[in-house]
This record gives structure tokens, C-alpha cells and sequence, in this order.
């Protein structure tokens, strides 16, 4: 299985996914600012794989602190989770993460002031974090194949691999799961511009692990289902509102309406720790990225007139009506979502 964070001995590991699939590279640091533009940059990328990536980047800073001052330990800490607060404002993993390795070395607080058990504490919760992860991907990976039939033929868009999480994947969990299981089926991957995380990535994983795998344009996904090509669509997702809200990356909500349209079943596969239970709709910070992201391909060759003006959101929003079910490694929850998935949290 593709690991792509690792705790690396007071250091994280990971691997580059901006160069996937020319080059297979693999960065370590313990720097705070290297490891927060590792997410900036995209080096790191997913809902999941960023709130690792993230409980780890804390781990590192705490277990390479040198002080024998706890107010300044502390506030390393401190000085760390609010760094690696700005990198990303959309993805609610990586909240989440950072909130709790924070409350993990509160509690630890209360029972000891030792600087080297409070170091331990925080690496322990990390390494939690990692490992459950992996563990919540292959229980939504059950509990999603579940809606795959033999033969089926999957939509899905932009990355929901192992290159998005820890290890194995949220929606591709599902239809690597699936695959596992005998089920003789195909996926349709779209390119996902501007980053083409679905060209480079899903298409470099599912070739990888076998599963036969063809590859369209964005601008090809309403064809596709009014041709009846594909069975399902599953997404994953970087936040989901308990009202049913999907935040995913951009040109989610338009395969949902297409896939309302052409009444084939939409899913989002995400972990519960990607359910924010707190923001409404209107309250979403949506991020806006670097406008040479879309002037060029990967920023490398230009496919307009310079410096044109840009729209650039990393994601849009999904409202609930067009989700047919949300996958968590608790089960398959189905609407009225203000209630399914409270009950689940």
C-alpha cells in the first residue's frame, strides 16, 4: 500500500504528490515553515492526508524542542498550530487535527508538567492520528462497496487515494475495496483542472493497483452520464456541514447536478473527522489560489494571454439535495442529514 506520510524518527516523511506521476520523490523536515508550505504547495494534498500531515508537523516541532522551560515549549506549540492553521482555510481535517494534539497535551497537563512526557504525549497523538486513519479508510472502503455492483462503472473526481490520506483512500477506498472483493469494475477519472490531481494521481494509482481505469476532460463529464457510461459517482470531500453541505474540490457540484440530471446515484466518501459540526453554509471560507494555476499547465506552460484576470476557488459546495448518501467509516448516512449525521457524531 502507498504510504505517503510517515513519522521518520523526530522527522515527517512524505511524498511529493506535485510530481506525481514524473517523479516519485520523498522530503523529510522537522523545519516548521517547510512543512507548512508542503501543504501551501500542495505537496501535500486531501482533506485526510493534510490533517496527518499536519498532527505529525506538531509531533516533529514538539519532539525537536529544546528547552527545559515548559512556557517555552508551550509556546512553540502554540507558535506551530497557528502557523500550520494558515496554510489551508477550507480543508476542516486540518483543524481538527491540530485541535486535537492541542487538547491531548492539555489533558497530559493535568497530570504532569514533565516537558519530556508532554513531548511524548504529543507524538503519541500524532501517531494516533496516522494509524486510525488508515484503519476509518478501510472501514468506509467496506461499508462503500456495499453500493458497488459487479460491473458497475464509477465516476469520480480529482484524488480520493491513498495520496489523499495516509494510506488506501476515501472514495477510491471504496472502489479499491470493491476491487478487492472480485467485483469486475471501471473507473472513469476526470483530469481535475488546474492541478489535474486526477490525471496525475488517480490515474497514476488505479494503473498502479490494476483496476482498469479511462480518463476524460472536465468539460466531458455531462456526455459521459447522458450516454448512461457510468453507474455512480463518488467523491470525496474536504468538509461536510451536518446539513448535508459537501465542500469539495472544484467541479464537484457540477457532476452532482449533471448526475441529478441524469438520475445516476452521488456519493461523498470522507471520515467523520471531516464533518464540521460548528459552520453554516454562508460561513465557508472557500480558498482562492494563485491565478498561474489556470494561465498555465502545472505552472509550467502558458495557455493564455499574460496576466489575464483569474478565478481561482479551490472548491465548491454541494448542497444536500443533489447527495444521494455520505460514506464514513461509521456507516452510510442517508438524508434528512441535520439528523443522520449528528447521530453518527
Amino acid at each position: 500500500m502507498i504510504r505517503p506520510i510517515e513519522w521518520a524518527n523526530g522527522k515527517v516523511r512524505w511524498l511529493d504528490v506535485s510530481k506525481i506521476p514524473f517523479e516519485e520523490v520523498y522530503h523529510e523536515s522537522n523545519d516548521l515553515e517547510r512543512l507548512a508550505r508542503a501543504i501551501e504547495n500542495m505537496e501535500v494534498r486531501g482533506a485526510p492526508a493534510i490533517g496527518v500531515f499536519a498532527a505529525l508537523s506538531l509531533a516533529a516541532i514538539a519532539y525537536n524542542i529544546n528547552t527545559d522551560n515548559i512556557d517555552a515549549f508551550l509556546n512553540k506549540i502554540m507558535e506551530a498550530a497557528n502557523r500550520l492553521r494558515r496554510t489551508r482555510p477550507t480543508a476542516y481535517n486540518l483543524f481538527w487535527a491540530i485541535d486535537r494534539v492541542l487538547n491531548r497535551l492539555k489533558k497530559e497537563m493535568l497530570e504532569s508538567r514533565s516537558i519530556a512526557k508532554l513531548k511524548e504525549a504529543v507524538v503519541d497523538e500524532a501517531l494516533r492520528i496516522l494509524y486510525e486513519d488508515i484503519e476509518q479508510n478501510k472501514r468506509m472502503g467496506r461499508h462503500g462497496a456495499t453500493i458497488i455492483n459487479d460491473g458497475d462503472v464509477i465516476l469520480t473526481h480529482c484524488n480520493t487515494g491513498a495520496l489523499a490520506t495516509a494510506g488506501y483512500g476515501t472514495a477510491l477506498g471504496v472502489i479499491r475495496a470493491a476491487w478487492e472483493q472480485g467485483k469486475r469494475i471501471k473507473v472513469i477519472a476526470t483530469e481535475t483542472r488546474p492541478l489535474l490531481q486526477g490525471a496525475r494521481l488517480t490515474v497514476w494509482e488505479l494503473v498502479k493497483e490494476g483496476i482498469p481505469v479511462t480518463l476524460i476532460t472536465d468539460n466531458m463529464v455531462g456526455y459521459v452520464l447522458s450516454k448512461g457510461l457510468a453507474d455512480k459517482v463518488l467523491v470525496g470531500a474536504d468538509r461536510i456541514l451536518l446539513s448535508g453541505h459537501v465542500i469539495n474540490k472544484i467541479g464537484t457540484y457540477t457532476i452532482a447536478v449533471l448526475a441529478h440530471r441524469h438520475d445516476v446515484p452521488f456519493y461523498a466518501v470522507a471520515p467523520t473527522s471531516t464533518i464540521d459540526p460548528k459552520t453554516k453554509v454562508e460561513e465557508v471560507v472557500i480558498e482562492e489560489r494563485d491565478p498561474d494555476e489556470v494561465r498555465t499547465v502545472l505552472k509550467k506552460i502558458p495557455i493564455t494571454v499574460p496576466n489575464v484576470p483569474v478565478m481561482n476557488p479551490a472548491f465548491d459546495i454541494t448542497p444536500p439535495e443533489l447527495v444521494t448518501g455520505i460514506i464514513t467509516e461509521k456507516g452510510i448516512v442517508y438524508p434528512p442529514y441535520n439528523e443522520t449525521l449528528r447521530k453518527i457524531l
